[in-house]
């Protein structure tokens, strides 16, 4: 498991709208295209400028599969990386604080102290 890949593909594909609306529509696809084309990219850096061994597991791979950003918190995802990455995909679709509210209710679960978020 990699917090960092995690939140190296939270903190790509938001930064994309292209992506973001990609992974709206197909994320398995968008996952698998991501994991190919960009997690071994070093960010910030030229393409030509990659590294070999950065890869999803697959509890990872089906939670991003499957937009379960309360799996992905659980595995140490940044709940803001999370959070902005989601509102982006589907606050349209929730009337105002709609999504933000949801996304706070399927997170009610988690209690203190929260899984360690860093990387």
């Amino acid at each position: 498991m990699s917090k960092y890949l995690l939140n190296k593909f939270l903190y790509t594909v938001d930064r994309d709208p292209d992506l973001v609306e990609r992974y709206r529509e197909d994320p398995r696809g968008t996952v698998a295209m991501w994991e190919r084309d960009y997690a071994n990219r070093i960010l910030n850096c030229i393409t030509e400028e990659s590294s070999t061994w950065l890869a999803f597991d697959d509890i990872e791979r089906e939670a991003l599969g499957t937009h379960d950003y309360p799996k992905l918190f659980e595995l140490g995802a940044h709940p803001f990386l999370t959070l902005t990455l989601f509102i982006a995909m589907f606050e349209r679709d929730h009337p105002p604080m709609g999504y933000q509210t949801a996304y706070a209710q399927a997170l009610s679960h988690m209690t203190m102290p929260y899984p360690d978020i860093t990387t």
